[in-house]
């Protein structure tokens, strides 16, 4: 038997390189103190990501090849690149303890992808069955650590860059990503037939934001996502209530 990966598997698994790639690209320009080139590069990481799983599912080129690299891309785009890159933004002005909440962000995305991991083939996944998912994903755990540089590129004010600021925001990411609580996928999500287009459009503008006030928009959805946080849980806990009582009728 030949081996390797089909041709077919070659696109998303080049698309997750790429992904991995442009997070260790951000962490040279943090060296050299590009800060906006730096974030750029991980968001882009972040894009990529989202494109690699449904290339492959497009070209019916999963593999297990492809989910192992997805992991190892995810964890040093999404972990250790933002980690690096607050460090050296803000944190350590902290000795010691800025290191280890650097750590935290790395070390909790690489444990909530290995319990992604290992729970693809259980049987039982309450949140993911409903259309959840369980903590904040890495690439939005990423994206959303990077909050106070949003906010120091659109003001300027220093105080975003005080590891009195960082620190505790970087270590609430982090328990996010590890934590259970239920947070919308995109399964999750469900549109009105009669507001789809206007979806479409402000899709549409919100690519032209990010393309003419990138920062500003990122904050948006940054503090968009983190607002939704409490309705997921709701939702999700109508959901269970919701089995809870069908499984007693039956």
């Amino acid at each position: 038997m030949r081996q390797g990966i089909s041709l077919r598997q070659v696109a998303p698994n080049a698309v997750t390189a790429m992904a991995l790639c442009f997070g260790l690209t951000g962490v040279r320009y943090g060296v050299s103190g590009e800060w906006e080139r730096a974030v750029a590069c991980v968001i882009l990481a972040g894009v990529l990501d989202g494109l690699d799983g449904r290339i492959a599912r497009m070209l019916r080129g999963e593999s297990r090849f492809g989910a192992e690299l997805d992991s190892l891309s995810d964890s040093i785009a999404f972990g250790v690149a933002p980690a690096l890159l607050i460090y050296l933004w803000s944190l350590q002005a902290l000795p010691k303890i800025g290191w280890i909440i650097a750590l935290m962000h790395a070390l909790m995305c690489a444990l909530r992808l290995a319990r992604f991991n290992a729970a693809i083939d259980a049987d039982e996944q309450p949140h993911k069955s409903a259309g959840f998912l369980t903590g904040v994903p890495a690439p939005a755990g990423a994206g959303l650590v990077f909050v106070p540089l949003y906010c120091w590129f659109v003001t300027g004010e220093p105080i975003f860059r005080e590891w009195y600021v960082v620190a505790p925001w970087t270590a609430l990411v982090a328990f996010l990503m590890i934590s259970n609580v239920a947070t919308y996928s995109w399964s999750a999500l469900r549109l009105r037939k009669n507001i789809r287009l206007e979806v479409i459009a402000m899709a549409g503008l919100l690519a032209a934001l990010l393309m003419t006030v990138p920062w500003i928009t990122l904050l948006g959805v940054s503090l968009l996502y983190i607002a939704m946080v409490p309705f997921g849980i709701m939702s999700y806990a109508r959901v269970r209530n919701a089995r809870m009582v069908t499984g007693e009728t039956a």
